[in-house]
């Protein structure tokens, strides 16, 4: 059956096409994001939900989603997601990061004219009749300070477009290296140096813990004597109620803001004040970024609903279509890795380690590690996947690790798990052969060659003669056909395992007959999604 995608507010004809031209079913109704009850009504008959602004997708509504698997933002700013409740569903959520840089971009530097000119106030007076020629006296650009908190796409775009302005730019940004930095062009600075020099200031990061109230009065009381402020970025980066006073002040020379603490904002401390430029969120509102966002939307849900692609994705590692295609059978791989240890693990998991070998190493690792971990969480959780996965496990306490390594044996790569328990170690490794098949190849440090198949048996036992004749004779007299079966042990007379893969699900009459037997330490029948 086609996925089924519905689109809850004002999008572009050509993505509602691109979803048509993909065989994707799609319910285009721009008015339903405002209305929550009916959302939350309709909601579960849909794979995919694509937006923009207007829809709030909140625990309520993703409460009802039983059939949802991926949200697509038009745009780059999620406050409107409830995300921690979409992870908990197992839900990506995506956004559009790029599809409105230029735009948002160029908004922060037409802004950052406008206040230096006094733009919007001498138009005001001017149509108003007065001539006030005098009145606004405004500064240059060329040769001024900018201080750009945030580097990344938007801020980066903006220290390009500064830097062909003949400004000199100062950039805060903790992941930004200076050998990136030197690349750009741009000076490199702690934040309490770019308070000091500046003298306009633009903002360029998203709204987190880390950055909300970044310019808190406190921050903004170090700031250069006549600075100009500008955020087109998020609201809740500026102390408002501050940044008026200093405006009244006259600390701080003039501000321009796009965003808000509290939008629609029908009040604000800056509203009114002289030499303060406010646009109603306009950052992204051009022709050109509100196509290219919803095309970039619709492409990216569709690859994921259609070929596993995951792109942008706020929530899970990114995995592009031709990483999926190469990746697919290792993940099919990490996540039977991760099912065969929690099918046998009772007990609460404290730790898992994976070690990534050869060319396991060179591949996207997150998106392995979210797959082993989704296979182990099954057994307490089976609605989890590789996105709530990660969610269960750290809700539970366990310590995630990994290692990586060059080739080191026979196989050109493989994936060994580990978990500790309060009890016990327990490992298992596997390789995806030439033929895309994954293959388990080592289990407690045993080497086996073992297919995995839908249904399966692993048992333990002493290596003592007469164990496989019972175990095949025992299968055979209930009915229980092998379709495979492999054998190991740690040496002669010590450890041995044996790991069957049989027709049909194991049986209970089999499975006691067995344990009857007291020939086996262990009997596990396991189940594999192939």
């Amino acid at each position: 059956m086609a996925p089924k995608v519905l689109i809850s507010d004002k999008l572009s004809a050509a993505a509602v096409q691109i979803f048509k031209d993909r065989g994707i079913e799609v319910d285009f109704q721009p008015d339903l994001g405002k209305d929550k009850e009916k959302l939350a009504e309709v909601i579960g008959n849909y794979d995919g939900l694509a937006i923009r602004s207007a829809t709030k997708v909140t625990d309520k509504i993703l409460a009802n989603a039983t059939n949802l698997k991926v949200i697509g933002r038009a745009g780059i700013g999620t406050d409107n997601i409830d995300k921690e409740a979409a992870s908990k569903k197992g839900v990506i959520v995506m956004n559009t990061p790029f599809g409105n840089m230029i735009t948002t971009a160029e908004h922060a530097i037409a802004m950052m004219f406008a206040v230096a000119r006094q733009i919007p106030e001498a138009s005001a007076s001017t149509h108003a009749g007065k001539w006030e020629k005098s009145k606004f006296m405004g500064v240059e650009l060329t040769g001024k300070t900018l201080g750009v908190i945030g580097a990344g796409n938007i801020g980066g775009i903006v220290c390009n477009r500064a830097l062909g302005l003949k400004m000199k730019v100062a950039a805060y940004d903790p992941f930004l290296s200076q050998e990136k930095a030197d690349k750009m062009g741009v000076e490199k600075v702690e934040l309490e140096d770019l308070l000091k020099r500046a003298d306009f200031i633009t903002l360029h990061v998203p709204f987190t813990e880390q950055t909300k109230n970044i310019l808190s009065a406190e921050n903004l009381a170090k700031t250069k004597k006549g600075v100009r402020i500008i955020n087109c970025a998020r609201g809740g980066l500026v102390d408002e109620e501050a940044l008026a006073e200093l405006l009244k002040s006259g600390h701080v020379a003039g501000a321009a803001f796009d965003v808000f603490k509290e939008e629609p904002a029908k009040e604000n401390p800056l509203f009114n004040l002289p030499n303060v430029v406010c646009t109603p969120h306009l950052g992204a509102a051009t022709t050109e970024a509100q196509e290219n966002v919803a095309l970039q939307v619709a492409d990216q849900m569709a690859n994921y609903l259609l070929d596993g692609a995951v792109e942008n994705a706020l929530n899970m590692p990114s995995m592009t279509a031709e990483e999926a295609k190469v990746m697919g059978p290792w993940v099919a791989l990490a996540g039977h890795l991760g099912s065969f240890i929690g099918q046998l693990t009772d007990e609460p998991i404290e730790a898992i380690n994976i070690l990534y070998d050869g060319v396991a190493a060179e591949m996207n690792l997150p998106a392995l590690t979210c797959a082993v971990t989704a296979g182990i969480m099954k057994k307490a959780n089976p609605d989890v996947n590789l996105v709530s996965a990660p969610v269960v496990a750290k809700e539970r306490g366990i310590k995630m690790s990994t290692t990586s390594q060059s080739k080191s044996g026979t196989f050109d790569g493989y994936v060994k798990v580990t978990i500790k328990t309060p009890s016990l170690e327990r490992s298992i490794a596997g390789t995806v052969f030439s033929d895309g098949k994954p293959r388990f190849i080592q289990i407690k440090g045993i080497n086996i060659d073992a297919e995995v198949g839908e249904h399966m048996l692993y048992t333990t036992n002493e290596d003592v003669p007469g164990v496989i004749g019972t175990l095949g004779m025992t299968l055979g007299q209930n009915g229980q056909n092998i379709a495979n079966f492999t054998l190991g042990r740690t040496s002669t007379g010590a450890q041995a395992i044996a790991l069957l893969y049989l027709d049909e699900k194991a049986k209970p009459d089999a499975m006691k007959a067995l344990r009857d037997t007291g020939m086996f330490q262990q009997i596990r029948p396991l189940e594999f999604t192939v």
